[in-house]
């Protein structure tokens, strides 16, 4: 049972992580446009070095 108090951290700092991004995205002025800029700058990011990832793997267990 040693697993059961760490992974009771993680899931109350998500929690906690949730609610505070959550006051920031309602917050006034351009803070929700910044959380959706940032929040849209990651997934880019992500989805361009996952498809140079996934290339580089292919391309491993191609021919010449």
């Amino acid at each position: 049972m040693d697993t059961v108090t760490p992974m009771n951290v993680i899931v109350d700092n998500l929690t906690e992580m949730i609610d505070l991004f959550g006051d920031v995205a309602m917050g006034q002025g351009l803070a929700p446009l910044l959380v959706l800029v940032g929040g849209l700058l990651i997934v880019f990011s992500m989805g361009v070095f996952g498809a140079l990832t996934l290339g580089a793997v292919g391309s491993l267990f191609s021919a010449n």
